[in-house]
């Protein structure tokens, strides 16, 4: 049962990037144009996916203790804006704005046949692994944190 209810979000959601044209990188290129062909939809889509989702957590923490399918709720812990977090989000960004892909709208685009979106997906998969081995060596850690 798990699985397919996973699996219906995951449709959803992909059906949701796709219908909302954020699964076409030129598109979303058109909004970083802010001097030539500029498109505003993708802040009318995430406006209204926030729209949704933040009295949506709301609603569901103020009903629920617990989700259906785990023991409790798993909750960045996490707080601080740190050299990882500040890095990690100038990847994303320079990535998304290179390839007009984000993670989350790459492989809806695989779906839809766009030969940019496997390169891109592969290209994560890569970076996913190479940030994993560089974790385990503490590469990340924080320098001025005391042991």
């Amino acid at each position: 049962m798990r699985f397919l209810v996973v699996f219906l979000i995951g449709a959803l959601f992909g059906t949701g990037i796709v219908l909302s044209g954020m699964a076409n990188p030129a598109k979303v290129l058109n909004f970083f144009d802010l001097a030539g062909s500029f498109d505003p939809s993708l802040a009318f889509v995430m406006a209204g996916a926030l729209s949704v989702a933040a009295p949506g957590y709301a609603l569901l923490f103020r009903m629920r203790q617990k989700p259906v399918f785990d023991q409790s709720f798993r909750l960045p812990k996490a707080s601080a804006i740190d050299t990882k977090l500040i890095g990690g989000s100038a990847v994303f960004g320079i990535g998304w704005g290179i390839a007009g892909f984000c993670p989350g709208a790459s492989i809806p685009a695989l779906g839809l046949g766009h030969a940019s979106a496997a390169i891109f997906v592969g290209a994560l998969l890569v970076g996913i692994l190479i940030a994993r081995r560089l974790a385990r060596v503490d590469v990340f850690a924080d320098p001025t944190r005391s042991m």
